[in-house]
């Protein structure tokens, strides 16, 4: 595939410099297509989706093909439940019913995949999560905010739950749940573990639900969620964060996410990418008002 990329060269002179852009045409190869998972078990009440795509050419700018002819079961070890989720609209689903949830705290969760390439297994366990016991929000004018943006700046109070230690994602929303803003991934309610046990969420993400260079708005609402994960999944999350912020002077190499989706068949030579993962979850919004 060709893709046309600008490379600009700067010419130095004794009084200044000037641009000048040059267009070179790459033949980048297509490489070899993996189906790729996107699938989050919660104890949330109400429907559950799981996500099979396909990979895209590294130039491509369309949309990742959904993957519709798979099987998908996931299985409740604990209490012995499968539920057999159903594709539709481009994603897989299993609704309980109104009310009614499949994510228990403390029960381990397998998810099965049946493809063509083979069939496909991982593991999770849901880990408990904090409340947030509440919400609060400082207006500031472009003089007061260190960004020089004037708005809302939004922190939470929450208390990591003490006794073991706990991986937790924050992810704040903008109005709705299709709106986000930032996602924290955090340790024990700090950045490390052995650092803190059953105390407050630090400052810095306490307050990082904010984007400073686009704080909240006079009637806006900002939606808070904290959802436990496993270490494994931490680490897969983080990774993914570090990779998607890539970028700049000092960007490092793209590597290759490290995936929890295996085959069954340890001979087989069949792939897939992606993640299945469990969280217990909480909630808490507060709209802006001064």
């Amino acid at each position: 595939m060709k893709r046309n990329l600008t490379a600009i060269a700067l010419l130095f002179a004794a009084a200044g410099f000037t641009a000048c852009e040059d267009t070179i045409d790459l033949d980048v190869p297509n490489g070899k297509t993996f189906t790729v998972v996107d699938g989050w078990i919660t104890d949330v009440p109400g429907k559950q989706q799981i996500r099979l795509t396909t990979t895209v050419p590294y130039t491509s700018q369309g949309t990742a093909p959904a993957v519709s002819d798979a099987k998908i079961t996931v299985t409740d070890i604990t209490a012995n439940k499968t539920y057999n989720f159903t594709y539709a609209d481009g994603v897989y689903s299993y609704d309980p019913g109104a009310g009614q949830k499949i994510g228990e705290v403390g029960h381990v969760y397998k998810m099965r995949l049946e493809l063509k390439e083979g069939i496909f297994e991982a593991m999770d366990t849901l880990k408990r999560v904090p409340v947030i016991d509440s919400i609060a929000a400082d207006f500031k004018t472009k003089e007061e905010a260190i960004s020089g943006k004037e708005g809302f700046f939004a922190r939470f109070y929450a208390k990591d739950l003490a006794g073991a230690t706990d991986w937790y994602w924050v992810r704040s929303y903008r109005n709705s749940l299709q709106s986000r803003v930032e996602d924290i991934f955090t340790i024990d309610g700090s950045y490390a573990e052995d650092v803190a046990d059953g105390l407050n969420f630090i400052q810095p993400i306490a307050e990082g639900i904010t984007d400073y260079d686009k704080p909240f708005l006079e009637g806006e609402k900002v939606i808070v969620r904290i959802a436990s994960v496993t270490k494994r999944s931490h680490a897969f999350l983080d990774q993914v964060q570090q990779q998607i912020d890539n970028g700049g002077l000092f960007a490092k190499i793209l590597e290759n996410v490290p995936t929890n989706v295996l085959n069954t068949d340890k001979n087989a030579k069949g792939r897939v990418l992606g993640w299945f993962g469990t969280s217990a979850v909480s909630f808490k919004e507060k709209t802006m008002h001064k």
